[in-house]
């Protein structure tokens, strides 16, 4: 082998290795990316690719129910009425888990719409979301027979991206200065597959 053609393969293997490690690096942002698509697309057979939902339903049933404790803790000495509303919705975090824990849930965490802990709560159904009620409110009427579900934001969410260690990827969701922030959680499954495997609702 002549001296021009070790130089030749030498390049070749350098090339070769930095676009393997590009790839390996870019992996969450192009699994974000489809599991992004395929739950706005309401597929299924994709999203499940991309989710772990047995994970996500654990740490939703977990952040849930951390949200309306910390919220009973701040109506202690407000109104019992509101007290009340909240111990009702700590009753039904299993629905609103249910709920979110599928292809229509997961469009909406990836949209900057999470869970609020409301009772009745659930995800913005497909071309539903312009007419959403805002979160916390009814529908008066009850014709629909719709229930709650989260407002959609005016406009996009302000997200950040990035690698938490080697196996874990997390985007955070943020509307505005004043807006609490929230996360959605990837680990690596594989050397370049990324699965949800959970949210942090305080960010």
């Amino acid at each position: 082998m002549t001296r021009t053609t070790r130089s030749i393969a030498t390049a070749l293997v350098v090339v070769i290795l930095s676009a393997a490690l590009g790839f390996i690096y870019a992996s969450p942002y192009i699994a974000l990316n489809r599991v992004k698509r395929a739950a706005d697309a309401r597929d299924a057979q994709t999203v499940n690719q991309y989710v772990d939902f047995p994970a996500l339903r654990a740490s939703l049933k977990d952040q849930i129910a951390g949200l309306l404790t910390r919220r009973v803790d701040i109506q202690k000495s407000g109104n019992p009425l509101a007290i009340i509303g909240a111990m009702i919705g700590a009753a039904l975090v299993g629905p609103l888990v249910d709920s979110y824990a599928t292809p229509d849930g997961v469009a909406a965490i990836l949209n900057g719409i999470p869970p609020r802990g409301n009772p009745g709560e659930r995800p913005p159904q497909p071309g539903s979301v312009a007419s959403a009620n805002p979160a916390g409110s009814s529908d008066a009427s009850g014709v629909s027979g719709v229930a709650n579900a989260p407002q959609a934001p005016k406009e996009p969410p302000q997200t950040t991206a990035g690698y938490r260690s080697l196996n874990e990827f997390v985007v955070t969701y943020r509307h505005g200065a004043g807006d609490a922030r929230y996360s959605a959680i990837f680990h690596r499954d594989g050397l370049v597959s990324w699965k949800l495997v959970a949210v942090d609702l305080n960010g």
